[in-house]
C-alpha cells in the first residue's frame, strides 16, 4: 500500500506544477500590465495565454499518452513547465511573454489529464477516489506555495523593483518544481494497464504486484486483458449511443466548475483587494489566506467524499458558492471593504475547495464507461480549460463593463444554474463500483 502511496504522489507533482504554474500570474500581473501598458483586453491575454496552452495539451494528451505511455507524456510535461519558467521571466515584450506561457500551458494541459488518468489506472479499486482526491490536494498546494513566493518576492523591493524585475523572478521560480518533478519521474514505473496494451504483460505484472500482491494482481491482469479489445473508443462514439448522457454530464460538470469564477479569484486576487482599498502588501497577505482557506477545505472534501457523497458535497458547496458569490458583489456595491469582503471572499473559497475542486475529477474519472474512459476524460479535461480561459480572459473585461458588483453577480447566477444543473443531472457514484455505474447509464 506504501508503493501506491509513494506513486500516486509523485503523479500528484504534475497536479502541485499546474496549480503553481497558473496561480504564478496572480503575483505577476499587476507589474505586468504596467511594464508593458497593457489594455482590459491585454491583461486578460496575459493571464489567459497559459490557459490557451492547457486547451491544447489537454486536446492532445489523450492521444499520445495512448501512443507513447503515461510515464512519457508526464516527462514531457515537465520539460514544458521548466522551459515555461525561464522563458517567461525574460521577454523583452508581452508577445515573448505570452509565447513561453503558452508553452507552460501545454503541459499544465497534458499534466492535468495524464496525472489523474495514471493515478486512476494504478490505484486499488476501494482507495481510488481518495488517491484521485489528491490530485486536487496537490494542486492546492502549489497554489498556496506560489501564493507565497509571490509574496516573498514582492516584499523584496518597491514597486519599481517589481515592474522591472520582481515578476520575472516570480516567473522563473518555476523552474525549481519543474526540475523535481522530472527527477521524480525517472524513479516511477509505466502504468501497467498501458503495459498490457502494448503486449508487456510481465513488465505490468511486476507492478501490479507491488501494488495490490501476487493473488489479486493476477486476478486484476487477467480483467484488463478481457477488456482491452473494448478500449477502442472513439470521439464520434462519444456523442451517440447509450452513454452519450455521461459524456455531457462530464462535460457540463467540467464546464460549471469553472464558470463561477474560481480562476477569476485565484489570478486576480492580489490585484481585487488593491481594487477596493488594499496595499500592495496587505493584498498579497490577504491572497496567501485565500491559498490557506483552499488548502484546509481540500482536506474536508478528502475526509467527506466516500461517506457523504459526490454529489451531496457538490450540492452543499455550491449552494455556500452561490450565496458568498452574491454576498462579494453586494460588498462591492455598497463598498463593504476590508473583513467583511475578505470573509466572503473565504466563504467561496472554502465552499469551492470542499466541492467542485476535487469532486469535479474523481466524477469524470468514475461516470465513463472503460470503452471511452480515456477519449471521454480528454474531451471534458479540453471543455474544462476552455471555460478556463473564457473566465480569465474575459474577467477584466467584465469589471470595466459591469463593474465588480455585477461580475460577481453573473459569477453568482452561474452558480445557481450549476446547483440546479447538480441537482437534475449529477447521479451519486459513492459506493458504487465502475461496473454498477456504467450499467446505471
Amino acid at each position: 500500500m506504501r508503493t501506491v502511496y509513494l506513486l500516486t504522489a509523485v503523479a500528484a507533482l504534475g497536479g502541485l506544477l499546474f496549480g503553481y504554474d497558473t496561480a504564478v500570474i496572480s503575483g505577476a500581473i499587476g507589474f505586468l500590465k504596467i511594464k508593458f501598458q497593457l489594455s482590459a483586453a491585454m491583461t486578460g491575454w496575459a493571464a489567459s495565454s497559459a490557459i490557451f496552452g492547457c486547451i491544447f495539451g489537454a486536446m492532445a494528451a489523450g492521444w499520445l499518452s495512448d501512443k507513447f505511455g503515461r510515464k512519457q507524456v508526464l516527462l514531457g510535461t515537465a520539460v514544458l513547465f521548466a522551459v515555461s519558467a525561464i522563458g517567461a521571466a525574460m521577454p523583452e515584450n508581452l508577445t515573448q511573454f505570452t509565447i513561453f506561457r503558452f508553452i507552460g500551458g501545454l503541459g499544465i494541459g497534458a499534466a492535468s489529464m495524464v496525472s489523474p488518468l495514471y493515478i486512476t489506472e494504478l490505484a486499488p479499486a476501494r482507495i481510488r477516489g481518495r488517491l484521485v482526491s489528491y490530485y486536487q490536494l496537490a494542486i492546492v498546494i502549489g497554489i498556496l506555495v506560489i501564493f507565497f513566493v509571490n509574496s516573498l518576492i514582492q516584499n523584496a523591493g518597491d514597486e519599481t523593483w517589481n515592474i522591472e524585475y520582481g515578476w520575472r523572478y516570480m516567473m522563473a521560480s518555476g523552474v525549481i518544481p519543474a526540475i523535481l518533478f522530472l527527477v521524480a519521474l525517472f524513479f516511477v514505473p509505466e502504468s501497467p494497464r498501458w503495459l498490457t496494451k502494448e503486449g508487456r504483460d510481465d513488465d505490468a505484472l511486476k507492478i501490479l504486484i507491488g501494488i495490490n500482491g501476487t493473488e489479486q494482481a493476477n486476478i486484476i491482469l487477467e480483467e484488463v486483458k478481457a477488456t482491452l479489445h473494448e478500449e477502442q473508443g472513439t470521439l464520434r462514439e462519444l456523442f451517440t449511443g447509450r452513454f452519450q448522457k455521461a459524456v455531457w454530464v462530464g462535460i457540463f460538470l467540467a464546464v460549471f466548475s469553472q464558470i463561477q469564477g474560481i480562476n477569476a479569484i485565484m489570478y486576480y486576487a492580489p490585484e481585487i483587494f488593491k481594487a477596493v482599498g488594499a496595499g500592495t502588501e496587505a493584498a498579497f497577505q490577504q491572497t496567501v489566506i485565500i491559498g490557506l482557506i483552499n488548502l484546509l477545505f481540500t482536506f474536508v472534501a478528502i475526509y467527506w467524499v466516500d461517506r457523504l457523497g459526490r454529489k451531496s458535497l457538490l450540492l452543499l458547496g455550491g449552494a455556500g458558492m452561490a450565496i458568498s458569490l452574491m454576498m462579494v458583489g453586494f460588498s462591492f456595491y455598497f463598498g463593504w471593504t476590508g473583513y467583511g469582503l475578505l470573509l466572503f471572499i473565504l466563504l467561496y473559497i472554502g465552499s469551492f475547495a470542499a466541492s467542485y475542486g476535487p469532486v469535479t475529477w474523481v466524477i469524470i474519472s468514475e461516470i465513463f464507461p472503460i470503452k471511452m474512459r480515456g477519449v471521454a476524460m480528454s474531451v471534458a479535461t479540453f471543455a474544462l480549460w476552455v471555460a478556463v480561459y473564457l473566465v480569465t480572459q474575459m474577467f477584466p473585461i467584465m469589471l470595466e463593463m459591469v463593474g465588480p458588483a455585477g461580475t460577481f453577480w453573473i459569477f453568482g447566477a452561474m452558480a445557481l444554474l450549476s446547483f440546479g444543473f447538480v441537482w437534475a443531472r449529477v447521479p451519486e457514484t459513492k459506493g458504487r463500483t465502475l461496473e454498477e455505474i456504467e450499467k446505471s447509464w
